[in-house]
């Protein structure tokens, strides 16, 4: 297992990690949580090669995936980075890159009964003033569960707060800053249940944000 205690923050710069070979020629992973080797809870990066390809398989519990880099395919189309997925249980589906892709992937972490299937250009969703100068684009919620995109504009402080079921972020673009440290683009922060911190920015900032699913 690797960092599946839910209690504990965990903070990793994926920059600094090798890439690890997958069962797929072609296909690489840094590997953030993992609950077995091949199976369970598990969130990664992951990089295809150009012309790698993934046998065909399904998810239990679901798939949710955010497109970093390149273009992701799979027998239903080709997805761009600022794609964002959930394929539910049952979905099954034979992923490839003509070109190569970079995707953060979260599998088996669907709360029962969440069987939407989600598939959203981000670049053509609509933004929504957030809290302060924050703007905010929904990309999911399901009984507490909330995942969206935050856009911080250069200077941009929030207040102190709480976060009631945990929280979990990618730093996309910028450095996300609290008084616990500095987070540059590449960075993923899972902090737990009731945690609290007081973040800001210094410069133009966006980050991938899911909260209360670690209740």
């Amino acid at each position: 297992m690797l960092n599946m205690d839910f209690e504990q923050r965990i903070v990793i710069n994926t920059n600094e990690l090798d890439w690890v070979k997958s069962p797929m020629p072609g296909v690489w992973r840094k590997r953030l949580a993992r609950e077995e080797a091949e199976r369970g809870h598990a969130t990664s990066i992951v990089r295809y090669d150009a012309g790698a390809r993934f046998s065909q398989h399904d998810h239990p519990l679901g798939e949710e995936i955010l497109v970093l880099e390149g273009v992701f395919s799979d027998d239903s189309g080709d997805y761009p980075a600022g794609t964002y997925f959930r394929n539910p249980e049952g979905f099954i589906h034979a992923p490839f890159s003509k070109e190569g892709c970079v995707i953060l992937v979260k599998l088996h972490q669907f709360a029962a009964g969440d069987t939407q299937h989600v598939c959203i250009d981000t670049h053509a969703g609509q933004w929504r003033p957030g809290n302060g100068g924050l703007q905010v684009m929904p990309l999911h919620n399901f009984e507490g569960e909330s995942v969206a995109l935050v856009k911080w504009p250069a200077g941009e402080r929030f207040q102190s707060h709480r976060h009631s079921g945990g929280e979990e972020i990618y730093v996309i673009e910028g450095e996300l800053i609290d008084e616990h440290g500095c987070y540059p683009a590449g960075s993923w922060i899972r902090s737990p249940h009731m945690s609290e911190h007081n973040p800001y920015v210094e410069r133009e900032t966006l980050i991938w944000v899911k909260t209360g699913h670690l209740a």
